[in-house]
């Protein structure tokens, strides 16, 4: 349980404002935020909805200093907002059918990740329902309350494993057992090896007991939701002989499994993915997500329903061209409510039966719905430029209409003068980019200032225009900071986040130059202290850009991918291979020319490479790479490799302060700009 913070601390606070409006300055003194305040900062997710519509249970995380790590609890708060106050420790909370008691994961016995029940009532009775060896995934109650169906990983030894040796000498003690291999995909970053066992789908009963197995199969299952009559569960898999072959990384499948019974039948049969499967309130339709097998490197998938025994397939968003997910029933049957980040920010869209996609928010926010009540009174969080997030309310037929419910950062946020973030759009042909500039609290346009450009990951991903922590403490020392969405990334379209397709990195850059262009022609960039940074895609993209352009005055390089040869037989991300034309064996020159390796030898930029030494994704070995080539080219470069980190370098706590502080004091000790904020 997090400590209480003081109480003198927030009875200094005058009003629950939270940041002070770079636009409200006068010539007072400004409060900048700091990076100790980073410690205090809180969040707060998945907000759930009693079935009477009455109060809210909500995961609200922070950051324990002492022991360096994120830790949740359990907190609830009245539809009106009043009584605000901690439950338990842990996360991810539901509401059964009736109200009376909600499920949640917690660390318990043996070990691990467990489920717990909580009744709602004064009493607050807590009882562990699993006991697991592997720690259960995805929860959820029964129609009538009295089942809980998770999956979990059932252990299995490799078929080739295990020798028989000679007769060990009494007391002797000899190494461990061989990791014996067989499958394609066996890692995975942040796990660890994952061809342990195979993952399946249990229920258990909800007031505790032996859970039992309904899947079977060297098959992992997924995506999970119960039929409304309680008899079946719809899940997604690829329960084929060759599911791990490459011309099926795109494969899978939606099956039913009966609870009774464990029969299992095979609802979909197409090829390309199917999943996520979400049953109407009346049991008579399945809705769910699917896309056409391709060869490109991305598509936005679409949404589909089908009946419940698997006819009468049909799409029902038509042309609708972003991210679909989240998929949940309105109350009616009518049509599907969903989230959808697209153009730098997230809102609700509605599917109807009848076909075609509605917005139902916008503005320059980031709303999230997670749950709403029969009613058609819903839950979720916003978050804006200068807000960190909290939980709102809203009515389903008045989504734009919304009700705060929480402040969690007002008292850290205090007084504090934050950067202004300015939108900004710009030619890149054929396409319009979409991209921010944060400027230092104190802005002074008749100045110059040194320009940091962030680069996103994935490549397919998306920067959008909510709270930054990072950006807005690089702006509080100075900098302005540059980040865009160029092509490739999500939420602009198919044809968009396509348009890298067989060109990564590659004519991506292009945009990145554009829209660093686009902030010198404001006149307050000063152009010769331009830096430039990313971790993952963006970490690959700063090492092409410094092979390609002496313009950087230093870069630095974060979990990349220098050269894609070696990284698909080391990376766990093998199946990122099937975006290449033809295997490097038959014909390397696609491999080469999309790998910085081979312009390294163009780099004059003093480049930093910054990694975690158990990533997996990006592996230590691609950042040795460039490092060692730098090297042996006597280019400015120090390598920095994170502790306790797998892919990027900022999941500790202490890691994001010192990725922070290393990125400033590498690029100060090669730029030319007077104030030096680091030390």
């Amino acid at each position: 349980m997090r400590p209480t913070r003081t109480v003198a601390a927030i009875l200094a606070l005058t009003s629950l404002a939270a940041a002070v409006p770079p636009e409200n300055l006068e010539a007072q003194e400004i409060t900048r935020l700091s990076l100790e305040q980073y410690m205090d900062m809180e969040s707060v997710s998945n907000p759930q909805i009693s079935p009477d519509g009455s109060q809210v249970v909500y995961t609200r995380g922070w950051i324990d200093a002492t022991n360096d790590e994120r830790k949740s609890a359990l907190w609830m708060i009245g539809i009106d907002g009043a009584k605000n106050r901690q439950l338990e420790d842990g996360g991810g909370a539901l509401w059964s059918p009736d109200g009376t008691r909600i499920l949640y994961t917690a660390s318990g016995e043996p070990t691990g990740s467990q489920i717990f029940v909580r009744w709602m009532d004064a009493e607050g009775a807590v009882s562990q329902i699993t006991r697991l060896e592997n720690g259960p995934s995805s929860p959820r109650w029964s129609p009538d309350g009295e089942w809980i169906a998770f999956t979990s990983r059932v252990d299995q030894d490799a078929d080739f494993a295990g020798v028989q040796l000679p007769r060990r000498p009494d007391g002797a003690k000899w190494t461990d057992e061989p990791k014996v291999v067989e499958r394609a995909g066996y890692k995975r970053d942040r796990t660890g090896y994952i061809d342990t066992g195979w993952t399946h789908l249990f229920v258990v009963p909800a007031e505790g007991g032996t859970a039992r197995r309904l899947t079977d199969g060297s098959w992992n299952h997924s995506s999970l939701s119960w039929s409304p009559d309680g008899s079946e569960i719809y899940f997604t898999s690829h329960r084929s002989d060759d599911w791990d072959r490459p011309d099926n990384w795109q494969e899978s499948e939606i099956y039913a499994v009966d609870v009774a019974s464990t029969t299992i039948r095979q609802l979909t049969d197409r090829r390309g993915p199917d999943g996520s499967p979400v049953p109407s309130p009346d049991g008579r339709l399945i809705a769910y997500i699917a896309g056409d097998e391709h060869q490109d490197t991305y598509r936005n998938q679409r949404i589909y329903v089908m009946n419940r025994d698997g006819t009468g397939s049909r799409l029902i968003s038509g042309d609708y061209d972003r991210q679909s997910g989240g998929l949940r029933w309105a109350p009616d049957g009518s049509g599907l409510y969903f989230n959808v980040s697209r153009e730098g920010y997230r809102g609700l869209h509605f599917v109807s039966l009848g076909g075609g996609v509605r917005r139902l928010t916008a503005g320059k926010q980031l709303l999230t719905m997670s749950s709403f009540s029969t009613r058609g009174i819903a839950v979720g969080t916003i978050v804006s430029a200068h807000e960190p997030g909290d939980l709102y309310r809203f009515a389903l037929d008045d989504p734009s209409n919304t009700t705060r419910l929480t402040e969690v950062n007002a008292d850290v946020l205090h007084g504090v003068t934050l950067g202004e973030v300015e939108e900004i759009w710009y030619d890149s042909e054929p396409f319009s980019v979409q991209g921010w500039i944060v400027k230092p609290p104190d802005f002074d346009p008749s100045k110059k200032y040194p320009m940091m450009l962030g680069i996103h990951g994935g490549p397919h991903g998306m920067y959008n225009g909510g709270f930054n922590f990072a950006f807005q403490e690089h702006a509080a020392n100075g900098y302005v900071v540059v980040y865009t969405n160029p092509r490739g990334s999500t939420g602009y379209g198919t044809e968009f986040a396509n348009a890298i397709n067989h060109d990564y990195p590659g004519i991506d850059m292009q945009d990145l130059m554009r829209g660093v262009d686009e902030a010198l022609s404001r006149g307050y960039v000063d152009e010769d202290n331009l830096f430039v940074y990313g971790c993952s895609g963006g970490g690959i993209l700063t090492t092409y850009i410094v092979g390609n352009t002496d313009r950087f005055t230093a870069a630095s390089a974060n979990c990349p991918i220098v050269n894609w040869m070696s990284a698909m037989g080391t990376s766990d991300a093998i199946s990122y291979a099937r975006t290449f034309e033809t295997p490097f064996w038959e014909d390397p020159e696609e491999w080469m020319d999309r790998s910085s390796i081979f312009y390294v030898g163009n780099v004059e930029t003093p480049t930093m490479l910054m990694t975690g030494e158990n990533d997996l994704r990006t592996p230590m070995g691609q950042t040795e790479e460039y490092y060692q080539a730098l090297q042996y080219l006597d280019v400015p470069t120090v390598m920095i490799r994170f502790q306790d980190e797998w892919h990027g370098t900022t999941s500790k706590p202490s890691n994001f302060m010192r990725t922070q502080l290393y990125l400033r004091k590498w690029f100060e000790q090669w730029g030319t700009h007077t104030d030096r904020m680091v030390s």
